[in-house]
């Protein structure tokens, strides 16, 4: 099935009066973090030397990555003709490097780095469903959900390599849940701050990490809705092993509303 290109969205609705202005922030700093695909590409082709399936896999993951940031610069363009992609990216690449030498998973083993790569699928789609729900202009609209499906595909793709890491190394359920939480904690890291700052911050700012952080989770977390969280913790219990749609899934679904709520009241209490 051929997959879509920037041809396809329908640029001749763009409705500047629907910018949501604040969106559009977060907009710009996801284009950079996606565009960063290739990299990502290299660390995982280096962690799997000996898996030339795998590799063409991710070669092919990292290409519609990198589309989904042109994709989403080009809107942004759109948005604020004052926005200068490759200067902001240039800022993001010189302040923000993913081990791309490495030859050994930062996990501990391929099945562990499998179940990292679903977590953050988990989380990209879910994110782009929650931007597409709340856009009203429609041609973001249209962008995200395209993204949100590729996102959910690649879920699908990491997994099944997961399946098949997992009966080669074993890996518990308990190892899995470390795993998972940890990549999930590392969502609030330097990578989306950085990007933010790099695509938002007035030209000779210094990047702070803690106003950076929170300036991008206000703005972030705003559109997600209960049923986008509900939707994360049925992949994440999945990739780490435990059953979906269990009373053990409704405690976690009531509990991470919770923890998203209260994150975002400390971001607003500190971005003000």
């Amino acid at each position: 099935m051929k997959h879509w290109t920037l041809d396809d969205m329908p640029w001749a609705k763009f409705d500047p009066s629907l910018v949501d202005p604040e969106l559009l922030r977060i907009v710009k700093a996801a284009s950079l973090v996606e565009f960063n695909g290739g990299d990502y590409a290299t660390y995982l082709c280096n962690v799997f030397d000996d898996d030339p399936s795998f590799q063409e896999a991710a070669r092919g993951w990292a290409v519609e990555e990198v589309q989904h940031g042109a994709v989403l610069a080009r809107w942004a363009a759109l948005a604020d003709p004052s926005f200068d992609f490759d200067k902001s990216f240039a800022r993001f690449k010189e302040g923000f490097s993913i081990p791309v030498s490495a030859t050994h998973s930062i996990r501990g083993s391929r099945a562990g780095e499998l179940v990292a790569r679903c977590i953050v699928e988990t989380g990209t789609s879910s994110y782009y469903t929650a931007v597409a729900d709340a856009a009203q202009e429609p041609v973001l609209k249209s962008i995200c959900r395209h993204i949100a499906s590729d996102e959910l595909r690649h879920y699908k793709l990491f997994y099944d390599y997961l399946k098949n890491y997992l009966a080669r190394e074993g890996l518990s359920r308990l190892e899995r849940l470390k795993i998972g939480l940890s990549r999930m904690q590392e969502s609030e890291d330097d990578e989306l701050a950085y990007a933010y700052f790099a695509a938002n911050a007035p030209a000779h700012s210094a990047f702070n990490r803690e106003i950076y952080t929170s300036a991008y989770m206000v703005r972030a977390y705003r559109f997600y809705r209960r049923e986008h969280v509900e939707r994360v913790v049925a992949m994440v219990f999945k990739a780490c092993g435990f059953k979906p749609h269990t009373v053990w899934q409704g405690m976690v679904n009531r509990a991470a509303w919770w923890l998203m709520q209260t994150k975002t009241r400390r971001a607003i209490s500190k971005a003000a």
